[in-house]
């Protein structure tokens, strides 16, 4: 039986298990699926001396596990984070797929009146949708607690003009995830219209306190749903490419 697993630090959460799960039992695929939390990155080397032939990787590791691999993808370089790992032959070789997954999620909603998006937060995940728009066109500025450089601001500094400006906003953060469900990112809601489009990456809740706030002053809003799903998809094709 092949084991696959998900590398983080506080799982609890988490939707792969139970989609991996369900999709080897539908489909008849002898391989298990694992929650592994690790205290420190350090102890992803004798993991790699396990039998497994794949991982994800989620917060804090898809940045930190760069250095412990023997290959990396060109995507995943260029990004700077990996979120997933297959093992073939000994060998361990980091892709990212969080991109494609969040490509494919915003395809149905993305316009032209997005032409300038607010990330908040810095991690790899944030990276990985940085790419993205990039590559679709569209300014980026970052909202981050400790700022650096030109494109990144703190929380404090996010106003009425910036959401004016920018109607595409997207929380790459933790914040306000299952169970901390009354946590939400303070901004001038007021100031969103149905021009702009609001993600969440988080799906757990479905519809966190972020979004709810968002969709109460008309905008378009999107969870991290979709864009897992499909990420997961491209984790097993890369598996078993």
């Amino acid at each position: 039986m092949k084991k696959y697993g998900l590398i983080g630090k506080s799982l609890s959460h988490s939707f792969s298990k139970a989609f991996f799960t369900s999709k080897f039992l539908q489909n008849k695929i002898q391989a298990s699926y694992e929650n592994i939390e690790l205290g420190t990155i350090g102890l992803i080397e004798n993991l790699f001396q396990e039998n497994y032939c794949g991982f994800n990787v989620t917060i804090p590791y898809k940045e930190k596990i760069l250095p412990y691999l023997d290959e990396i993808d060109d995507v995943a370089k260029d990004i700077g984070a990996v979120n997933v790992v297959r093992i073939k032959n000994g060998k361990t070789c980091g892709y990212n797929t969080d991109a494609f997954g969040f490509h494919q999620s915003i395809k149905p909603f993305l316009t032209n009146k997005h032409e300038r998006a607010i990330i908040f937060g810095t991690g790899g995940a944030s990276k990985a949708i940085e790419y993205v728009l990039k590559k679709l066109g569209v300014n980026v500025i970052f909202i981050s607690r400790t700022p650096e450089g030109d494109n990144q601001f703190g929380y404090d500094e996010v106003n009425e003009n910036m959401l004016k400006a920018c109607r595409l906003i997207i929380n790459c953060t933790p914040v306000g995830t299952f169970p901390n469900i009354k946590e939400c990112i303070n901004i001038p809601f007021s100031e969103l219209t149905e021009h702009h489009l609001v993600i969440d990456l988080i799906y757990n809740p479905v519809k966190t306190l972020f979004l709810k706030k968002a969709e109460e002053n008309n905008a378009m809003i999107l969870n991290g749903e979709s864009m897992l799903k499909h990420q997961a998809l491209k984790s097993w094709e890369i598996w078993n490419g």
